[in-house]
C-alpha cells in the first residue's frame, strides 16, 4: 500500500462546532461554497445562501440513495423548490454519478462535463474494471465488485469550453487533471485560491474501510484501484500544487486549508512516487492514457 503525507488536524477547512448541528448535514468552507459528505464521497455546493431556483451549481452527483439528503440540503441552503443552474462533474465514476440521471431529469439542468469523460456520461463507454491488487485496504480489495457501466444524460450533457471557463460559475476555470480518469477536471477560483479537487488527489486513504470512517486528515494521491494513468496522475497533482491554493475540497475526506495544507500538497508532488503510486499493478505496468479511454465499450 503506498504512503500518506499526515496533516495537522488544525488545518481542517470545515469548522464541526458551527456546522455539527446543521440539518441538512452540510459543511460550510466559505460562504458560498459547502459540502455534503454521501458515505464514502462528497458533493459540493457552489452559491451564496438562499440564492433561490437556478441559483446555485451541484459539483458530482454521490453514490446510489443520495438523492434525497442533496434535495434536502438544496432546500436548506438554497430555499423551496430551488434548482441548480447546472451540475458539474468531476468525472463519471460511481460514486460520483450515482443519482445524477435523476436529479438531471427532475432538475431539468444540463450536465457540464470535459469532452474525454462523454463516453462514460452518455452510455456509450465502461471504464475498466478497477484493480484490487493496488490497494492494501478492505475497499480496495472489494473494488472489482464496483459498477463501471456507464450513466446514460445525454440529452442534458455539455461539453465543458475549451477556454477553461465554467459557464454557471463565473470566477471559477476548470483544469484538466486526468490520471484518475481521462477527463477528470478540478475546479479553480482565482479570487480566494479555493479549489475543488474531485478525486486527482484526496485526503484520506480511500482504499481503507477505517481510514474512510475515522477521516484523519492526510494527503494521498488519487484513490489507486481506479486510477488508470499514474504519469498524468503525477502532473496534475503538481499542476494544483503550483496554484498555491488556500483551501481545497477533495471528492473523498475532509476539506483542508492553509500552510500545512499546502505544506502537505507540495510534499505530495515533490514525492508522488514513493507516496502516491503503488508498486506494482495493471495500469502501473500498462497505463491507459487519456486519449484511449473511450475503447472500453460496455459489454452487450
Amino acid at each position: 500500500m503506498a504512503q500518506q503525507i499526515p496533516v495537522d488536524p488544525q488545518a481542517r477547512a470545515d469548522d464541526p462546532h458551527r456546522d455539527a448541528e446543521r440539518d441538512d448535514a452540510t459543511h460550510a468552507i466559505t460562504d458560498d461554497v459547502a459540502y455534503q459528505r454521501h458515505v464514502l464521497v462528497n458533493v459540493v455546493f457552489v452559491g451564496e445562501p438562499g440564492a433561490g431556483d437556478r441559483g446555485w451549481v451541484l459539483v458530482d452527483a454521490g453514490v446510489m440513495g443520495s438523492k434525497r439528503a442533496i434535495e434536502a440540503a438544496a432546500r436548506a441552503r438554497f430555499g423551496e423548490g430551488a434548482r441548480p443552474s447546472a451540475i458539474v462533474q468531476t468525472h463519471g465514476h460511481f460514486d460520483h454519478v450515482g443519482v445524477l440521471e435523476d436529479l438531471a431529469a427532475q432538475w431539468e439542468v444540463p450536465v457540464y462535463a470535459h469532452a474525454l469523460e462523454r463516453p462514460y456520461l452518455d452510455g456509450s463507454a465502461a471504464y475498466p474494471t478497477p484493480d484490487p491488487s493496488v490497494g492494501g485496504g478492505l475497499l480496495g480489495r472489494l473494488s472489482p465488485l464496483f459498477p463501471t457501466q456507464p450513466v446514460d444524460v445525454s440529452k442534458n450533457l455539455k461539453d465543458l469550453p475549451e477556454d477553461g471557463t465554467v459557464p454557471p460559475l463565473p470566477g471559477w476555470r476548470w483544469i484538466h487533471t486526468p490520471g484518475h480518469a481521462p477527463g477528470h477536471i478540478s475546479l479553480w477560483r482565482e479570487a480566494d485560491r479555493t479549489l475543488i479537487v474531485g478525486d486527482a488527489f484526496v485526503t484520506t486513504a480511500q482504499e481503507s474501510v477505517y481510514a474512510v470512517a475515522v477521516q484523519e486528515p492526510e494527503l494521498h494521491g488519487p484513490p489507486m484501484y481506479l486510477t488508470i494513468d499514474w504519469d498524468a496522475a503525477r502532473t496534475s497533482v503538481r499542476t494544483l500544487a503550483a496554484l498555491d491554493p488556500e483551501r481545497v475540497i477533495t471528492g473523498h475526506g475532509r476539506p483542508l486549508q492553509g500552510p500545512e495544507m499546502r505544506r502537505a500538497l507540495k510534499a505530495l508532488a515533490d514525492d508522488f512516487d514513493r507516496v502516491a503510486v503503488p508498486k506494482h499493478g495493471r495500469f502501473v505496468e500498462e497505463p491507459l492514457r487519456a486519449e484511449d479511454g473511450s475503447a472500453y465499450k460496455p459489454p452487450r
